[in-house]
C-alpha cells in the first residue's frame, strides 16, 4: 500500500507561485512513478506532471509546460510541484498519485488515471485575477 499526502496549497494572485509537496509512504513507494493531477469544479480530473522513480524522466501537460516543474527527493520520498506564473485557470484541487508501475515512458502517463491506484486527499490551489 502506498499513501500520498499533499500539502502546500493556498491562494495567490495571478503571476504568483506556489510549491506543492507530496509525502509518500508505504512499501515500494520509492520505486513508483508519481504524478500530479488537478480537478477544477465541473471539470474532469487531468494530468499535470509525472516523474519517474529516479527523476530521470518527466512529463508535463501542455498547459503547464514552462511554468511548472516536478521533482522528487528520493531519500525523503517527497514529490514536489513548483508552480510559477500562475493563472486563474490553474485554480483547482491538486492531487498526488502513485502509478501502478515503476516504468513511465511517455506522455500517456498523464492521461491514464485508471493506472494510478493510490491517491492523496488533495490540496486546494486558488489563483485570483
Amino acid at each position: 500500500q502506498v499513501q500520498p499526502v499533499e500539502s502546500g496549497g493556498g491562494s495567490v494572485q495571478t503571476g504568483g507561485s506556489l510549491k506543492l509537496s507530496c509525502a509518500v509512504s508505504g512499501s515500494s513507494s520509492g520505486t513508483k512513478c508519481m504524478g500530479w493531477f488537478r480537478q477544477a469544479p465541473g471539470k474532469e480530473r487531468e494530468g499535470v506532471a509525472v516523474i519517474s522513480p529516479g527523476a530521470g524522466s518527466k512529463y508535463y501537460a501542455d498547459s503547464v509546460k514552462g511554468r511548472f516543474t516536478i521533482s522528487r527527493d528520493i531519500d525523503r520520498d517527497i514529490v514536489y510541484l513548483q508552480m510559477y506564473s500562475l493563472k486563474p485557470e490553474d485554480t483547482a484541487m491538486y492531487y498526488c498519485a502513485a502509478y501502478r508501475w515503476s516504468y513511465c515512458g511517455g506522455d500517456y502517463t498523464l492521461t491514464r488515471l485508471g493506472d494510478y491506484p493510490y491517491w492523496g486527499q488533495g490540496t486546494q490551489v486558488t489563483v485570483s485575477s
